[in-house]
């Protein structure tokens, strides 16, 4: 049950702090921005679709199949299991995805690759509209993919806001709802990202969420401190995860964004990859704390991407979170998607006659996070043990 801000008072001081601040920023700015950044809302004519469609995706036992991958990716996909890399195979493979019998009850939402948003079925019926069926909100990933950053050791800033404008606009008209923009920070043992990543970084999230907001689509807001080689421990992990969340929601009010109108796709709080592995109960505990520390309540969800976990483990650690915070102000629910795909794709193989199985164990693993996220999962998982389910990060352009 979603508490009040009266039975949660640390969560209700802590909002009142940060309003307090930001409009004691902005006044000592100009007292013209204050009244821009309180019309905002009223000038916005998808201000309340927004918010309706960001709490319909959000709302308990429901989650986001990210299926956003980028056809070069996608192929990678396709080739361990023998399939070529074509335009009609990649269809075929959205398709098992979004015609999964039952899929609607767990799934809410669907992030896409633009050529996806376009295609229809073998049939010649749209996708978004065979996702609308299921009460499944269509997205789109609107970002085109990491770019080194000048001056430091690797770090990434992304690409994507020339013309975000006009393509949002188009993208709404096809029958998105929603959009979704990565950022990638990452971490190191003994080293975090540095403050130019993080600010660059922020502020590319904040502009393209105003300007998603601006056409009609609810913005998935997704800082990801990466998962990445290391023994560096969950604590430092939930150190730097709380810098970064705090300098986003920051660049967020700096620009206006309507938070009752956005989602937030954050990592859970993992130690690094060459670290002893973290149990459920530790990950939900820094996750939760960090989330308490950085994320206003106007937030309507908190959607965790998987990040490198197996699928078993994202159920369990997605429990967890519901345990360690049972009365959240947010709802603590999952965007994934080789969490779901992965055991998907391996049962499919590329076989007709396996198509039935694949949508069967999709649909399972959706019900397994689904009860996960209302604290309900007992087992047994559809995909038991696993190790990590990890790929390189995406550099280049949209077709990349």
């Amino acid at each position: 049950m979603q508490a009040s801000l009266s039975s949660r008072p640390n969560i209700a001081c802590r909002s009142q702090f940060a309003a307090g601040a930001a409009a004691t920023s902005k006044r000592s700015r100009c007292s013209s921005v204050v009244v821009a950044g309180l019309a905002t809302e009223k000038d916005n004519p998808f201000a309340e679709e927004l918010k309706a469609n960001a709490k319909h995706i959000s709302r308990r036992g429901r989650g986001i199949l990210a299926s956003d991958e980028s056809n070069a990716t996608t192929g990678k996909r396709l080739e361990t299991i023998g399939v070529d890399n074509t335009e009609d195979n990649r269809r075929d493979w959205r398709q098992l995805l979004y015609t999964a019998p039952d899929l609607g009850n767990y799934i809410s939402g669907a992030i896409m690759f633009e050529e996806t948003l376009y295609q229809k079925s073998r049939e010649g019926v749209q996708f978004v509209d065979l996702l609308k069926e299921q009460g499944i909100l269509p997205g789109i990933k609107v970002d085109t993919g990491l770019q080194v950053l000048p001056g430091t050791d690797g770090e990434t800033t992304t690409q994507g806001l020339d013309n975000l404008g006009a393509r949002c606009e188009a993208y709404y008209k096809q029958g998105a709802r929603f959009a979704k923009w990565r950022a990638v920070l990452k971490i190191s043992e003994g080293e975090g990202p540095s403050s130019q990543a993080i600010l660059e970084n922020a502020h590319g999230l904040a502009r393209y969420a105003q300007i998603a907001q601006q056409n009609g689509l609810v913005p998935i807001v997704e800082p990801e401190v990466t998962l990445g080689p290391g023994a560096y421990s969950i604590e430092e992990t939930a150190y730097w995860s709380e810098r970064v969340y705090s300098h986003v929601m920051r660049l967020l009010n700096e620009y206006d964004v309507l938070l009752e109108g956005i989602l937030l796709k954050p990592n859970m709080c993992l130690p690094g990859l060459d670290a002893p592995s973290a149990s459920p109960a530790e990950v939900a505990k820094y996750t939760v704390r960090t989330m308490m520390r950085t994320i206003p309540p106007s937030v309507p969800g908190i959607h965790f991407l998987s990040g490198g976990m197996s699928e078993e483990e994202s159920t369990l650690n997605l429990q967890a979170l519901q345990d360690a915070c049972p009365n959240s102000p947010w709802s603590l629910t999952f965007s994934y998607g080789r969490a779901l795909q992965s055991a998907t794709l391996k049962t499919w193989q590329g076989k007709e006659e396996n198509w039935g199985k694949a949508q069967a164990i999709l649909t399972a693993l959706a019900k397994a996070n689904s009860e996960a996220q209302l604290g309900q999962y007992k087992g047994p998982h559809p995909a038991p043990g696993g190790g990590r389910i990890l790929q390189a990060l995406r550099f280049g352009g949209a077709g990349k």
